[in-house]
Formats: C-alpha cells, structure tokens, sequence
C-alpha cells in the first residue's frame, strides 16, 4: 500500500514521504490516526506541487537549523546528578534531563529529538547523543555526568 506521511513517523518516514507500507498497517494504523492518506495520483502531483513551493522555504530553514547545530556542538554540558556507591546513579539520566540542560544553554530541542546513543545513563562519565534539528541536520553531541555536590 502506498501511503503520503502527513507527518513524521519514526522508523518509517519524514512528512510529505510516499512509503510503501503492508496493507493492514496503512489501513489500521497510520490512517485512522490522521499519519498519512492514501497517495493516489491526482494526491501525488497536489504532493510534487506543494514540495516545489516549499523548497525556497526549506532552504531558510536548514540554514537556521544549521546555525543552530554548530552552535550546540560548541556546548559544553556537564549534568549533575545524585550518586550512590561508587559512579552509580540514583535513578537515570535521560532525553528529558539532557532538554532541560540544553534549554538552559539557550537551545529549545524537544525531548523526542533527542537520543542518547546506549539508552539512558545510570553511570557518571562522558556520553554521547545524537540531536536531529531538521531531517537533514544531525548534530552529535558530547555530554558528561557529574557528581552532584
């Protein structure tokens, strides 16, 4: 089944995608739920019509998400966080403490946007994470853990 994403989907596509999809998913899923419409030829061409307004538009956007990503790359974010025995941590660091940090810096980045390469950390030490501004804007950045005083 072919499918327009109205939406991003994860694991799946970006917005305005044409995916090709088991029937049962497109039929049951993505569409009851407002993801994505049948792509039918006369939705195609509305599709390829409405990208090639939308490309002079994009093109600001990218820059501005590319002016963002280097200026978080730049960012030095240390995350406090209690500690037990030894380096563990009570509880985890995860995408929404990592938001926060980010939020403090200046940089709105919504949590879902955002994944900690490993999952969630419950050791102090360096991490990595890997934040998508855009869909073709990826930043990876280096964050560390620390003791909280």
């Amino acid at each position: 089944m072919e499918l327009i994403l109205k939406q991003d989907v994860e694991h799946l596509g970006f917005k305005d995608d044409v995916v090709n999809v088991k029937n049962g998913y497109g039929r049951n899923y993505l569409i009851p739920r407002g993801m994505a419409t049948m792509a039918t030829p006369s939705a195609k061409k509305v599709l390829e019509e409405n990208l090639r307004q939308r490309a002079h538009k994009e093109k600001t956007i990218v820059d501005a998400a590319t002016k963002s990503a280097n200026a978080i790359k730049e960012l030095e974010i240390k995350i406090a966080a209690k500690t037990g025995a030894g380096d563990k941590l009570f509880g985890s660091v995860t995408t929404i403490d990592l938001a926060a940090a980010l939020q403090k810096a200046g940089h709105e980045v919504d949590k879902k946007f955002i994944s900690i390469k490993g999952g969630s950390v419950k050791r102090l030490g360096p991490y990595d994470a890997q934040i998508r501004l855009h869909r073709e804007v990826v930043v990876d950045l280096g964050f560390e853990v620390v003791a909280e005083k």
